[in-house]
């Protein structure tokens, strides 16, 4: 829901804005409004930070447009009424996702990205994530690559501490099952006092 008396207008003829708020969901549009719609060339700011750029028509994503997302990856797709024709997935650290060829990560080849792209590291060194050094994680929590998991909780923040959601129990299981643990109890054989 926009608040029109909290924008401010170039031309209140044809509802043309310079920028708006979004009072009810925490986002921002910046662009244009067409018979009090979401229209045109425009940037919109979710309360996340992730941040669409591209064309609106009706109120939805329509035509070119990228979602760029606070970790740096990004998202370039064509789109049709709010919904994803065609597009392309792009880590933070340049990797596509290709949905026909995708040889990351598979059963044949383990490797990191960094790794197929810098090397090996020597043996006796192990790389723990693509990330090198990886994130040091809380006591307790997991790295679930959007941020931390916090299992007592079940809340995941992002790197920088903030709210981004509560885990259902599908992806409590799937967090404790595989994501990297910052340990909080001791490994091996407790030191002599």
């Amino acid at each position: 829901m926009v608040r029109q008396d909290a924008l401010r207008l170039r031309c209140p003829k044809d509802w043309k804005l310079e920028a708006g708020a979004m009072e009810y969901t925490g986002s921002q549009y910046i662009g244009e409004f067409i018979d009090g719609r979401m229209e045109g060339d425009a940037e919109y700011i979710l309360p996340t930070e992730t941040k669409y750029i591209g064309e609106m028509k009706d109120g939805m994503f329509h035509g070119q447009g990228t979602l760029y997302f606070p970790n740096g990856s990004r998202f370039d797709a064509v789109w049709e009424k709010g919904l994803v024709v065609k597009g392309m997935y792009t880590f933070s650290d340049g990797l596509q996702y290709d949905t026909e060829n995708w040889h990351y990560c598979d059963s044949y080849d383990r490797r990191f990205y960094t790794e197929i792209c810098y090397g090996l590291k020597p043996a006796g060194i192990s790389q723990l994530t693509n990330m090198d050094p990886p994130r040091k994680i809380p006591p307790g929590c997991y790295d679930c690559g959007d941020g931390f998991y916090n299992p007592n909780t079940r809340i995941v923040r992002d790197y920088s501490h903030r709210f981004l959601r509560n885990a259902d129990d599908d992806e409590h299981e799937w967090i404790v099952r595989t994501c990297r643990k910052g340990w909080d109890e001791t490994m091996g054989p407790e030191p002599k006092s």
